[in-house]
């Protein structure tokens, strides 16, 4: 049996490139086995090519979606100045908030590592206590930071 390794240095999937010094090969020289493999790799080529272009076109929609959030974004923002800043000013004091809050829990965490390696109930009680408050926090810090943000530039996206 033949080295796979072999049939890849000696093939030659161009059609009409041939190498200085060397006769080209009429089609019909190639042999079966070479044959389907030029085949596969067309195949794998033109599936390539088509999946190119699909991620092409999710990635437009995508960046479609993106910017219609932008502008509905904006558009609140214009009309809702006020409350734009507010949202930005309790952003901020939250930030400063959840920032202490995540250093409480992390000293934790770090000072009962083992307790929640050993007992599934220390690291029960533990995800309990913080999870919910903190996934609720996280929220209402996100909310507010789109809000209260600086309203981003409509041409920011480019490419279409």
């Amino acid at each position: 049996m033949q080295d796979p390794s072999t049939v890849f240095t000696r093939l030659d999937i161009s059609a009409g490139t041939v190498a200085a010094g060397q006769t080209p090969v009429a089609p019909s020289a190639v042999g079966p086995a070479d044959a389907e493999v030029v085949r596969l790799l067309r195949d794998l080529v033109a599936s390539q090519q088509r999946t190119t272009e699909l991620l092409g076109e999710v990635a437009g929609l995508l960046s479609q979606q993106q910017r219609q959030r932008a502008a509905e974004l904006k558009a609140w923002k214009d009309a809702n100045p006020d409350l734009s800043r507010s949202c930005r000013l309790a952003a901020e004091s939250l930030a400063r908030v959840h920032t202490e809050f995540l250093g409480s829990i992390a000293r934790e965490a770090r000072e009962n590592g083992e307790d929640f390696a050993d007992s599934e109930y220390a690291l029960g009680e533990f995800i309990d206590r913080y999870g919910p408050r903190l996934a609720h926090f996280n929220g209402v810090l996100q909310l507010f930071s789109q809000l209260g943000g600086p309203a981003p530039a409509a041409n920011s996206q480019s490419g279409d």
